[in-house]
C-alpha cells in the first residue's frame, strides 16, 4: 500500500513537472538559444554552458504559474472532467422519470427509455405537437418555444393503456443550446391516495351521521310527545343504546385502521403459534356461534404452525374472519376452520382457511370486499352490527406480516377466506 502511494505521488509530480515545462516552453527555448549563442560567439566554456542550461530548466520546473496559465490549466481540467465526457443521452437514461429533449423547431431530439415505456415509440425528428395533441400540452410546448421562460408546468392525463396523471415541466437546456426538455412526474399514486382519503372522510362522516341523526330524533321525541310514555321511552332508549354502541365500534375500527396505516410494515417479532391463536378465537366466539346456531368444525393438520408476528393482531384477523362466517353464513349451520401446509421450497406456505356454507358472495363483489366501508348487502351488514371496516383491517394486518388473503365463493355454496403465511 505504501509503495502504491509512493508511485502515485511520483507520477503526480512527473505530470506537474511536464506541465510546467510545457507552460514555460517558449521562455525556456529562448533562454537556451541565448546561452548557445553566447557559447559559440563569446567563447564561453562548455561546462558553464551546460550548467546554465540546467539552471534554466530547473527554474522552469519551479516557476509559479502566471494568471493566464492558471486559467488555461483550469479550463483544461474542466475539459478533462468525467462529467464533461457524459453525453446527454446517458444522463437522460439515468433519470427514472420520462424525459423528452426537443429543438427550437419542436422536433424530438431524444427520448429516454422511461418516456418510450410510458408513451410508446418516440422516434427522433418527430414533431412533438403531433405526439401530444392535448390542448394543455400544445400550449406548454408552444409557450416554451416562444421563449416563455423556464419552469412552465401543466397537468397532463394519459389515458392509454390506463389512466395516469403527470405533472409536466418544460424548460430550456442551458443557454444558447437551442434545446428544450419536457420532464414528466407521475402523480397517479398521489391523486389516488387523495381520492381515497376524500372518499374515506365522506364515508366515515356518513356512517357517523346516520346514528347521530337517529339519536337526535329520539331525544327530541322523548322530550316531547313521549315524555310520559314509559313503553316508548324504554324502546327508544334501547335503540339509542344500540346506535351509540355502533358508533363506538366504528370509532374503535377507525382508530385500529389508523394505527395500522401509520406502521404499514412489521419488524419480525416473537413466534406465534397459529394453532393456539385460532383455538383461542374459537373459544372466544363460542357464545356467538351458539346464538347464531352455527357449529364450528376444526380440520387441523399435524405439525407446528408458527410464524413471526404480533399475536394480538393475528387474533384480530381470525376473530374478524370467524365472526363474519358465523354472522353471514349462519344459514349453512356450520363453519369450518382448516390449517394446512401448501407448496414446497421457497413457495411453501402455512394456510388458515375459514369457510362458511351460507349464501356466498357474488363474483363481482369479491375484488372489493376488503375496501373500507364496502358492503355486499348494506342492510344485512348493519343488522349484524358491522362497520364495513373489518376486512380492510384484516388486509392491513396481513400486509404488515408479509401475508396475503385470498377469497373463493360460489353463490349458494358459501365463501372461503384463506390467509397465506410464508414459512418462517
Amino acid at each position: 500500500m505504501a509503495e502504491t502511494t509512493t508511485q502515485t505521488k511520483a507520477r503526480r509530480t512527473a505530470r506537474i513537472g511536464v506541465g510546467r515545462l510545457y507552460q514555460n516552453r517558449w521562455m525556456l527555448a529562448a533562454a537556451i538559444l541565448a546561452v548557445l549563442a553566447v557559447r559559440f560567439f563569446g567563447g564561453v566554456s562548455m561546462p558553464f554552458t551546460v550548467a546554465t542550461i540546467a539552471a534554466l530548466v530547473l527554474f522552469a520546473l519551479v516557476a509559479p504559474r502566471t494568471p493566464a496559465a492558471r486559467r488555461l490549466a483550469e479550463a483544461s481540467a474542466i475539459d478533462r472532467s468525467p462529467l464533461d465526457r457524459l453525453s446527454g443521452e446517458k444522463l437522460a437514461a439515468a433519470v427514472a422519470d420520462p424525459l423528452i429533449i426537443f429543438d427550437r423547431d419542436g422536433t424530438v431530439v431524444h427520448a429516454n427509455a422511461a418516456a418510450e415505456t410510458a408513451f410508446g415509440a418516440i422516434r427522433p425528428e418527430l414533431p412533438l405537437l403531433l405526439k401530444f395533441r392535448a390542448p394543455e400540452m400544445q400550449a406548454l410546448i408552444e409557450a416554451v418555444l416562444a421563449g416563455g421562460g423556464n419552469g412552465q408546468a401543466t397537468d397532463y392525463v394519459e389515458r392509454v393503456p390506463f389512466e395516469r396523471v403527470y405533472r409536466v415541466t418544460a424548460s430550456a437546456v442551458g443557454r444558447g443550446t437551442g434545446l428544450f426538455v419536457l420532464a414528466f412526474k407521475d402523480q397517479s399514486e398521489a391523486r389516488r391516495i387523495d381520492r381515497m382519503r376524500a372518499d374515506f372522510i365522506a364515508n366515515a362522516s356518513h356512517e357517523l351521521r346516520t346514528p347521530l341523526a337517529s339519536i337526535a330524533g329520539f331525544v327530541e321525541t322523548l322530550r316531547g310527545p313521549a315524555r310520559n310514555d314509559p313503553n316508548a321511552r324504554d324502546q327508544f332508549l334501547q335503540i339509542m343504546q344500540n346506535q351509540t354502541g355502533r358508533m363506538a365500534r366504528l370509532i374503535d375500527d377507525l382508530l385500529s385502521l389508523s394505527r395500522l396505516e401509520m406502521k404499514p410494515y412489521l419488524k419480525p417479532g416473537v413466534r406465534v403459534d397459529l394453532r393456539q391463536t385460532v383455538e383461542a378465537v374459537i373459544a372466544s366466539l363460542g357464545p356467538l356461534a351458539g346464538e347464531t346456531g352455527v357449529v364450528i368444525e376444526r380440520d387441523f393438520a399435524d405439525g407446528p404452525f408458527e410464524v413471526h408476528g404480533d399475536r394480538d393482531e393475528l387474533f384480530q384477523v381470525f376473530q374478524n374472519l370467524l365472526e363474519n362466517a358465523c354472522k353471514y353464513g349462519q344459514s349453512g349451520g356450520r363453519v369450518q376452520v382448516k390449517l394446512q401446509r401448501a407448496g414446497q421450497g421457497s413457495e411453501a406456505e402455512l394456510e388458515v382457511t375459514v369457510r362458511d356454507f351460507g349464501p356466498g358472495i357474488p363474483e363481482e363483489h369479491i375484488p372489493r370486499v376488503t375496501e373500507r366501508f364496502y358492503r355486499v348487502d348494506v342492510e344485512t351488514s348493519r343488522a349484524q352490527k358491522g362497520t364495513g371496516l373489518g376486512l380492510s383491517i384484516v388486509k392491513h394486518i396481513l400486509t404488515r406480516h408479509g401475508a396475503r388473503l385470498s377469497i373463493r365463493s360460489k353463490l349458494g355454496e358459501g365463501a372461503a377466506f384463506t390467509v397465506h403465511f410464508p414459512v418462517a
